[in-house]
């Protein structure tokens, strides 16, 4: 039986995302997308720390945990968190997202303890720390030796360990004489294994990718699936440190042109361009003469040593895949996912096929058109196929996707 897993979440207490993230709800919408495993996220704050030690409960010493209020929830708690590090290395200036994983409540507190000392871990969810990326392995390492500490989508510009911004150039540049603990990196919504394939340096580590969600809506948007049912921490962690494919059957991905740093460019000026476009203007905005912010696309040219298309032989799968209620709305001509009608739709779905990730990935086409029409019926069909128009995003802005052509929403704006 296939476990699938979301690492890497937020909760309320983070910058910019919804009040909604309260583990109760995390709980009932994780059911519903099909997220067996979900991250925790931020519990480095206090508030939400002491959450997770009153409302969770550990199964059997497992390292995974269920809501009390929610024992018929399927679903199980992993504990993680994203923590921002910002330094100076060899005179630069480092910003950095890292991923942590604990393996139950008492090393996490035994963390958050030595942080709360040192490091100011109550301003925000995800606290700002300055700390040096090898010193935040050593510490989480000489606390319990199954911590897992990660780079967080690893080529966003600004904050990310190949970032064009402030990154590195390599994983040992960073993590220095720690390298030999990191065992995976995060793809992040702007890039996808194929483009992470293109760098050998790469090629030993676990390949994640998790929704990185500020809302309940994103839930599941990427995510990991492993080909059995995963019971315990341990099982986890050992799959990612020892990259085994026997386990780690594929990830789920975002169509990167989609994520909001795929392309070069300015979202003031409305510019975007290829790196080939932004090399011919010396990486300057031809609208405002300053210059571009370089996106994944970009910096994956600049480091690669293998050409577009590589396949590694020993590889993790991925499914590209665009969330259920943006293909409903599309379907709707609806530009809010949001909407009541939508939702309504959605519910029904997931009443009818079991999860959203089910129906997506799994669920015969014609079933889905016999219950809920044609058109919706052929958006996720051509979602799975591949078969989109992509505007790519750039500069902190999502791309767009289009999934049917105007003739076709049209003709489905008239029936309606």
């Amino acid at each position: 039986m296939a476990t699938v897993l979301d690492l890497h979440i937020h909760s309320k207490y983070s910058r910019a995302c919804s009040p909604a993230l309260n583990l109760e709800n995390i709980a009932k919408v994780s059911e519903q997308k099909g997220v067996d495993i979900i991250a925790t996220g931020d519990f480095t704050y206090p508030a939400w720390f002491k959450s997770l030690q009153e409302e969770l409960v550990e199964e059997k010493g497992s390292g995974l945990y269920y809501l009390k209020k929610q024992v018929e929830i399927k679903t199980r708690f992993i504990l993680a968190t994203e923590l921002s590090l910002v330094y100076k290395d060899e005179k630069q200036v480092r910003r950095l997202h890292m991923m942590v994983q604990a393996p139950n409540l008492e090393a996490v507190k035994e963390l958050n303890n030595y942080l709360d000392k040192h490091y100011n871990i109550r301003s925000d969810g995800r606290p700002i720390l300055k700390l040096k990326a090898p010193e935040l392995v050593e510490i989480c390492l000489k606390i319990h030796p199954q911590f897992l500490i990660y780079p967080a989508h690893i080529w966003t510009p600004w904050y990310a360990i190949f970032g064009s911004k402030s990154g590195f150039d390599s994983l040992e540049e960073c993590f220095k004489e720690q390298t030999e603990h990191i065992y995976a990196y995060e793809t992040g919504l702007s890039s996808d294994p194929e483009m992470n394939w293109r760098l050998s340096a790469l090629d030993n580590l676990t390949t994640l990718s998790s929704s990185d969600a500020h809302s309940l809506q994103n839930i599941g948007r990427e995510a990991n699936v492993f080909n059995l049912e995963v019971k315990t921490y341990s099982e986890i962690y050992r799959a990612i440190k020892e990259k085994d494919l026997k386990v780690l059957d594929y990830t789920i991905e975002f169509y990167p042109e989609e994520g909001m740093y795929y392309l070069d460019g300015h979202r003031d000026c409305n510019y975007s361009s290829t790196p080939v476009e932004s090399l011919k203007n010396q990486g300057m905005c031809p609208v405002c003469k300053k210059p571009l912010v370089l996106g994944v696309f970009h910096r994956v040219e600049q480091l690669a040593d293998r050409s577009l298309g590589y396949l590694p032989k020993n590889r993790q799968g991925f499914k590209k895949l665009i969330e259920l209620d943006k293909i409903i709305a599309e379907s709707l001509a609806i530009k809010n996912r949001q909407a009541k009608k939508v939702q309504a739709i959605y519910l029904q779905m997931i009443k009818s096929f079991g999860s959203e990730l089910k129906i997506l990935l799994e669920v015969d086409i014609l079933e889905i058109e016999k219950e809920f029409g044609s058109l919706i019926a052929l958006g996720i069909k051509r979602v799975r196929n591949g078969d989109l128009k992509i505007e790519p995003g750039f500069d902190g802005q999502y791309g767009k996707i289009n999934i049917f052509s105007n003739k076709e929403i049209n003709k489905q704006v008239k029936l309606l």
